[in-house]
């Protein structure tokens, strides 16, 4: 089953074009950027940024079909927080939730992610997918901080 092709450009995603036609994926970008770069709900606990009181989130996580569901992560609570070590850590394990799904639904063996500064004012997102196949598909997204 194909996506419609979503490119990543640091800011957000936009669909892919060939000629005046949508692209289609047939891999796990379309997927990946969705689960990154959508707002998932803020817990409960969760600090908001700034003055911020909404909590974000798809609507319709509030009606799941898969008890707990939930599409997007959370990186957006980091919009304002210092480049250090705790953020990436923080970074690392929201990518990491939201991704989660990949190896529940039994497309992924294992997802791994790291998240570094690749320079001031960048987060950056190394995302590596074992198939259950055994195939290895490494993705890479920096997102200008202050983007989520």
């Amino acid at each position: 089953m194909s996506d419609i092709a979503l490119i990543w450009d640091g800011h957000g995603c936009d669909l892919a074009l060939d000629g005046n036609d949508l692209q289609l994926d047939d891999g796990l970008q379309t997927s990946i950027l969705i689960s990154l770069f959508s707002d998932r709900r803020a817990r409960a606990d969760d600090q908001l940024p700034g003055e911020d009181r909404d909590r974000r989130g798809w609507w319709a996580d509030a009606y799941p079909v898969i008890e707990g569901d939930q599409i997007g992560s959370r990186l957006w609570l980091l919009d304002r927080e210092k480049e250090i070590q705790e953020t990436l850590r923080r970074a690392k394990e929201y990518a990491e939730e939201a991704l989660a799904w990949l190896v529940v639904d039994g497309i992924a063996a294992r997802v791994e992610v790291s998240a570094s500064v690749p320079r001031r004012g960048v987060l950056g997102l190394a995302v590596a997918v074992k198939r259950v196949d055994g195939r290895l598909e490494n993705y890479q997204y920096d997102v200008i901080w202050g983007a989520f």
